[in-house]
């Protein structure tokens, strides 16, 4: 009765899958590199991604689906900071962009709750996608100094004992 919503939902979990794996691979990079408020902002946001796999798979199952969790697309190796953010940030508008369109498609099959979740799936990658935009006009407005500065604050943490996040 409802396949299409299952089809929509598990292309969905694929996309935040991916999302979970890109992420924290540029968490790793920049906590590598020393970024840490960069490194935080990946990792919160793959977070957010893994509790909407949680979501979408709650759904599919209550729609008596089988949840795939099969990843949509491999990580991208990209280790520079201002490609990983405009990765980051075109993988938002995109998950936005899909939602929407899915969330039309549920509710044309008489599927109000899918059709709401895709809503509130796109307001949270709305979200994502303004973070690493504002990040992005950051780095064009301070250069470099930018990225220095983090790398520099977790250096006198460091030296000074204290923990980095």
């Amino acid at each position: 009765m409802h396949e299409k919503s299952i089809d929509l939902l598990n292309k969905a979990i694929g996309d935040e899958l991916a999302a979970v794996h890109q992420y924290m691979y540029f968490h790793f990079h920049c906590d590598d590199q020393g970024y840490d408020l960069l490194a935080g902002l990946f990792k919160r946001t793959a977070i957010d991604e893994m509790l909407h796999v949680e979501k979408l798979a709650e759904r599919i199952l209550f729609l008596r689906g089988e949840v795939q969790m099969e990843v949509a697309e491999p990580v991208d190796k990209i280790h520079d900071i201002k490609g990983m953010l405009e990765k980051a940030r075109d993988m938002e508008e995109g998950s936005a962009k899909d939602y929407n369109l899915w969330a039309n498609e549920c509710a044309a099959n008489a599927d109000s709750v899918s059709k709401k979740l895709f809503e509130e799936l796109v307001m949270d990658e709305e979200r994502h996608y303004d973070q690493y935009d504002i990040e992005l006009d950051n780095i064009a407005k301070f250069g470099d100094g930018y990225l220095a500065l983090q790398s520099i604050e977790r250096s006198k943490n460091r030296s000074s004992g204290m923990a980095a996040n």
